[in-house]
Order: structure tokens, then sequence, then C-alpha cells
């Protein structure tokens, strides 16, 4: 009895001993924790591992962001816009591609403009996200069931015999020029252990950028929620962006690949909402241009103030 015990007491402290040192993930795809980040290191000129313990992450804050295609340090990301080059493709056309070859998206939420990634999309809705606006075309009885004719308003084509994807090219163009915006969930946290403060994008939704024009008077926010396309998980994208570079600026030289693009935070957006108790975001309150301008220096104060407050003493 007295060997039992303590066998027994000598396997628990091995299960003690493993769980204190197993390393728990600390962000994954759904935006649960994740075990590692990728940085751009100054240094070396490369991207780095970052692994991060989740006893070690002590402050953590969702944000929310847009990236306006409409800025010039976005060009890189919105051209070209014809999906002939040989040698370039935009953000765009990357993400279509990656749904092509397979890779997840998910349907919005109605009611918040937080992802929700519970189910990926069946395959025969995913044509219907890509609908180019045509007076001809009506989708409201059946949006899952299109003939020849209307097909040439879709930019994806779902080969229900094959059960296949498929990209056409024509109406590339006419889908582009609404695709002006992104939005990003990202999460700013602290680690103790590397004394810093760190950020990852846990995803991208593109924006239909027709609707997310308000009149006077309308709800913005509802405006936002119907922009959204679909949602796509960061780290989903990522190998997609790995293997393809954007269109050089001024220097054809210096070579940048999507994921360098956002890892480096090359690209620049704006607040539109963190994570609070009161689950509101700033267009929820903020009724003026000069009342949100006002909320978005505040966050991007805080995130700052936060991060230069930790050296100060």
């Amino acid at each position: 009895m007295k060997k039992l015990c303590i066998i027994a007491c000598f396997l628990l402290g091995v299960t003690v001993a493993n769980a204190q040192h197993q390393v728990i993930s600390f962000f994954d795809n759904l935006g649960s924790a994740k075990i590692q980040t990728e940085e751009y290191s100054a240094s070396h000129d490369t991207i780095v591992k970052v692994f991060h313990r989740i006893d070690d992450v002590i402050w953590s804050r969702y944000v929310y962001r847009i990236i306006d295609m409409r800025y010039k340090q976005n060009y890189q990301l919105y051209f070209p816009t014809k999906s002939d080059d040989p040698d370039y493709r935009n953000l765009f056309q990357v993400i279509t591609d990656a749904i092509i070859d397979g890779m997840p998206i998910y349907e919005k939420d109605d009611e918040t403009i937080k992802p929700t990634f519970d189910a990926p999309m069946e395959k025969v809705l995913i044509p219907t996200m890509f609908l180019v606006d045509d007076p001809t075309a009506d989708y409201s009885d059946d949006p899952t069931h299109y003939d020849i004719a209307e097909s040439d308003a879709m930019l994806v084509h779902y080969d229900s015999i094959n059960d296949k994807l498929s990209f056409h090219f024509y109406p590339f163009e006419s889908v582009v020029k609404n695709q002006l915006k992104y939005l990003i969930q990202e999460v700013v946290f602290f680690d103790k252990h590397t004394s810093r403060l760190h950020s990852k994008i846990i995803g991208i939704a593109p924006l239909n950028s027709d609707k997310i024009s308000t009149k006077d008077g309308s709800d913005v926010m509802a405006a936002l929620r119907e922009s959204i396309m679909f949602w796509i998980p960061f780290d989903e994208l990522r190998p997609y962006m790995a293997m393809q570079y954007v269109i050089p600026s001024q220097n054809e030289t210096k070579r940048v690949t999507f994921d360098d693009f956002f890892q480096k935070h090359l690209y620049t957006s704006y607040i539109v909402g963190e994570g609070n108790m009161y689950n509101r975001f700033i267009p929820d309150y903020a009724k003026t241009e000069e009342e949100v301008k006002k909320e978005q220096q505040r966050i991007e104060k805080e995130l700052l103030d936060f991060e230069q407050d930790l050296w100060e003493y």
C-alpha cells in the first residue's frame, strides 16, 4: 500500500511538472491562444518567430481597423487591378486564388462586425460572395443556383459535378473597383518574458465599398456590417501571401511579399473599434467626424502610452 502511494505521488508529480512546463498555445486561427507570432527583425531584416507562453501574457486588447486602399501607403495592396499581369497580383486576387485552392472562409455575423469562425462556408455558397452588380441577374429565389448567362456576373464559379471552384477573369475589374477597404481584427498584447508589446492579426474581411457609403442620418455600423463579404482567419491566408510579391513602389530591386508587407506593418489603417464591456464600436457613439477622430486618437494614444509607460519608473 505504501509503495502504491509512493508511485501514485510520483506519477502525480510528473503530471504536474509536465503541466507546468507544457507550453499552451496563445492565439490560434479562431482568436484563442497561439504559441507563436512572427515579427520583423530590423537587425536581421527578416521575419523571426517569437514564442509566447500564455502565463507570460499579462495584458491584451482587441482592436478593429480598416485598411483603405485609397491611401498612398496601401497602393501596393490594390494594384495591379487587372488579372492578366504575369508577375504581380493584388491582395484581392491573392485572396480569391487562395479560396479557389481550398482556403476556408467564414460567413459574417449580421449582428456585429466581429468574426465568428464557427464553420467554413459551403463551396456552393462561395460564388454568391463575388457577385458583380448586374441588373439582369436575379438571385432572390435561390442564391445558390445560377445559369450560364447569370454566371457572367460572378467572379468565382462552382462546378457541382467535380465539386471545385474556378476563377472567371471577365468581371475581375468590376469587382476590384469596389474592393477598396479591408476590415481586420487585431490583438495587441504584452509579454512579460520578452518585455515587449506585440500585435497579431486574427482575421481579415474584404469590404464591399458600395455598401459602406451611407447618407445623412443612416446607421454607419449597419452599413459596415452589411459591407463585410466574409471573414478569413489570417493564419490561413499567410502561406499564400508568402508566395506572392507585392508590386514594387519605386525600388524595383527590393521585393517584398504580401506576408512581409503585413508583418512589417508597411500598410496604414485607422481604428473603428476596440474590445470593451459595452460591446460598442466608435460609430455607435461618435456621431460626428470630429468625435470619431478624437476616439481614434484616444485609442491609438492609449496603446502607445501603455508601451511607453512600461519603461518609466
